[in-house]
């Protein structure tokens, strides 16, 4: 079965940057919203300039339009939403859980909340999809895909480091804020995102603003234990930003020592390496074309688009079929 229009997702808004390049697959996508502060009903947010195929929905009208697949991207979503707002005929559409994170509150026994052998589980990185049990739901992994300014280049003048993260004071140790701490002892560093204030920071960028204000500092430090791997860091390794950071969860297969940037459990490591980085700027060059040329293979946008289409179209097709089986038979 060949499908020659584009097709119609619903999907919430739970990870604005995450959304943002996946909308870029040529699929039209429906988001439901509410005049609230109720997580995934933010619709079109400002924060992004959304493209055409990326539609509004207000949640009580999501009932009367016809979609060809649910992709679901949070608990509530699955648990609740689904009931909320979807009809009985739409909650028998082909469904697909998009999972952004490791299992939380035991790394190798946690159970996904699905359940469900006619559903498809998408993980973000290899390492989430290893953790997790994924019961009887079928799994894959779609790699990050990512864009950034092509006219913004790495520089590196800013004889220091950089740190993205959100609310680091608040997530404490999993997100490494007292890595951060002890390495902010040796090592200048300047961190940014929400609620970076609390550590000192420079506050929340822009996103469209953010790889052109990373592009300055010399390297990009990540210090976080356990969470899937940051779009900002594929972002600032599109950029030419030689990458440091925690050997753990994806970060251990995505940078190479010597060639990408430095990974290790050791922090003392990491702080050689900082220093070297800010004492030898040729070398933080090398680094950071590193850093692109993986980043251009791994976290190419195009590809990206093709494996979500690619992936829509066969969970339509593979129900399509098992409805006409099952009326065969």
């Amino acid at each position: 079965m060949k499908i020659n229009k584009p097709l119609r997702i619903l999907t919430w808004h739970i990870h604005g940057s995450y959304l943002y390049y996946l909308t870029q697959t040529p699929c039209i996508f429906y988001l439901p919203k509410k005049n609230s502060t109720e997580e995934g009903y933010g619709g079109r947010t400002p924060s992004f300039p959304w493209g055409d195929n990326v539609v509004d929905v207000p949640a009580e009208d999501v009932k009367n339009i016809e979609f060809d697949c649910i992709l679901f991207q949070s608990k509530k979503n699955y648990l609740e939403d689904q009931y909320a707002i979807l009809s009985e005929e739409q909650r028998a559409l082909p469904k697909i859980y998009l999972e952004h994170d490791p299992p939380r509150e035991v790394p190798t026994d946690t159970k996904h909340v699905v359940d469900d052998a006619d559903m498809l589980l998408v993980h973000v990185t290899h390492f989430n999809n290893l953790m997790w049990n994924n019961n009887s739901t079928p799994s894959k992994v779609i790699d990050h895909g990512v864009m950034v300014d092509k006219n913004v280049q790495y520089t590196g003048e800013l004889n220091k480091g950089i740190v993205v993260i959100n609310g680091i004071v608040k997530r404490g140790r999993r997100l490494g804020y007292d890595v951060f701490e002890k390495v902010r002892k040796h090592i200048p560093l300047d961190i940014v995102g929400m609620f970076s204030e609390d550590a000192g920071g420079l506050g929340e960028i822009n996103n469209r603003q953010l790889s052109s204000f990373i592009a300055k500092y010399r390297f990009f430090f990540n210090s976080i234990r356990y969470t899937s791997l940051g779009l900002s860091v594929c972002e600032a390794m599109m950029t030419g930003v030689p990458i440091v950071g925690l050997a753990t969860t994806e970060m251990a297969v995505t940078i190479k020592n010597g060639y990408s940037g430095y990974v290790h459990t050791d922090v003392d490591f990491l702080i050689e390496k900082m220093q070297m980085l800010l004492d030898d700027k040729d070398k933080a060059f090398e680094l950071g074309k590193g850093a692109q040329e993986t980043a251009n293979e791994r976290f190419n946008i195009e590809r990206f688009k093709t494996d979500w289409l690619n992936t829509f179209e066969a969970m339509i097709e593979g129900s399509a079929m098992k409805s006409k089986m099952s009326v065969t038979i």
